[in-house]
């Protein structure tokens, strides 16, 4: 007799599931405007709403940013290498800090040329001082792209939630209230629960993609500005210039005086004597 109560009962809750399920179906094929889908969804669907716009302005900015013109004009690469290329290091940095020239290659310059020159081995440092200023405008420049990131994992989120909160009224219309009115608040709290879910869904899927196109997109562009960078400063690496030889004097002046001496056989340094008459 219980089984067969509890069974009366599933049936009764599954096929109000139905009807309210159904209610909200008509309820959105009635609703032909876009804003009514996001109204039924409540607060979480305009929050949804409002991270999407955020999803696009990110995608624009990186459609414009992520240009190769963009990060590595031609014309700041010519007048860049015409002062290296005459090893004119201060007329360098001078002209990458202009603001007209203002780009990802005209900074990294910039910081790497001024580091190089603070160091006491000079441009022997010079990819390695590269190195630490591109992995510092990369950070900035990764910033829209991984907010895109970020929304391709919190809109699952969000949509889940709202789901949630959706199911938690629909219960309690159910325990609460009888009738036409107990439809009418199930059929509501069920548009909250699918439209969260499918925003979050619609929110997610194409920000996973951009996300990682754009990674993929800025490694390809970073390594073609990387090897632009290392002919640049080819010049100034060369033997025979000026920044080179800083630094045979500086490792002469950094080592031990012992050391630079030559030794005997038995280790002990070996001085520079007058010769004996014979």
């Amino acid at each position: 007799m219980a089984n067969t109560v509890l069974i009366s009962e599933l049936a009764q809750l599954s096929g109000m599931l139905m009807a309210a399920q159904d209610g909200a179906a008509k309820s959105f094929v009635e609703s032909t405007s876009l804003l009514g889908y996001v109204h039924k969804g409540g607060l979480i669907s305009y929050v949804l709403v409002l991270l999407s716009f955020v999803a696009v302005a990110m995608v624009v900015w990186n459609l414009i940013e992520l240009r190769r013109e963009r990060l590595m004009p031609r014309a700041v690469v010519e007048g860049l290498a015409k002062y290296l290329n005459a090893r004119q290091i201060e007329g360098a940095i001078e002209y990458a800090r202009r603001p007209e020239n203002a780009s990802f290659i005209a900074r990294v310059m910039a910081a790497g040329l001024t580091r190089a020159q603070k160091s006491p081995f000079g441009m022997l440092e010079i990819r390695t001082k590269l190195e630490e200023a591109a992995s510092r405008e990369l950070e900035v420049l990764d910033r829209p792209t991984n907010v895109i990131g970020m929304l391709a994992a919190v809109g699952p989120m969000l949509g889940l939630l709202g789901t949630v909160i959706g199911l938690i009224g629909a219960f309690g219309a159910l325990s609460g209230m009888e009738g036409a009115a107990r439809s009418s608040e199930l059929s509501k709290f069920m548009s909250i629960a699918l439209v969260c879910t499918a925003e979050g869904l619609l929110l997610a899927i194409p920000c996973t993609f951009l996300y990682a196109m754009f990674r993929r997109h800025t490694t390809r562009v970073i390594g073609l500005v990387g090897e632009e960078a290392e002919t640049l400063v080819a010049p100034l690496q060369a033997p025979g210039s000026p920044a080179a030889q800083v630094v045979p004097s500086v490792a002469r002046a950094a080592s031990p005086v012992g050391l630079a001496r030559p030794v005997n056989a038995g280790g002990v340094p070996v001085t520079a004597m007058p010769a004996r008459s014979a």
